[in-house]
């Protein structure tokens, strides 16, 4: 995969336990590019905010499908997860409860990875 050697992924996944199979696509593509060596932001918004929190991930079944707190790891290994401001302030979730190394952050410093050149942005 050198042709993506420089390049960067963005994606925003909306869905969690409500539409699985989006949910499931969101944080596959988002495992198998950190570890075909893309750098990849993934961002945490609606009701898949609630997978910033320990043990939410290994609640999420869907069949045929990786489990999700493998495709965390895999994200984590390679990337970064945030987790959105307003999402989490919705849902009564703050710094101190989510897994570590996802950070909070809002629509500013999302806009701000999805601009520069070499950067593309998807949203499952």
């Amino acid at each position: 995969m050198a042709a993506a050697a420089g390049k960067k992924l963005v994606i925003k996944v909306t869905a969690g336990a409500d539409a699985p199979e989006r949910c499931s696509q969101a944080f596959t593509v988002a495992a198998v590019a950190a570890a075909s060596g893309v750098e990849v932001s993934l961002w945490l918004t609606g009701e898949s905010a609630w997978f910033a929190l320990p043990g939410r991930a290994e609640e999420f079944e869907l069949p045929h499908a990786a489990p999700l707190p493998e495709l965390i790891s895999g994200v984590q290994a390679g990337g970064l997860i945030t987790l959105c401001t307003q999402c989490a302030a919705r849902r009564g979730i703050e710094e101190k409860d989510v897994l570590e190394g996802v950070r909070i952050a809002g629509a500013q410093v999302f806009v701000s990875e999805i601009m520069p050149e070499g950067v593309q942005a998807l949203v499952y």
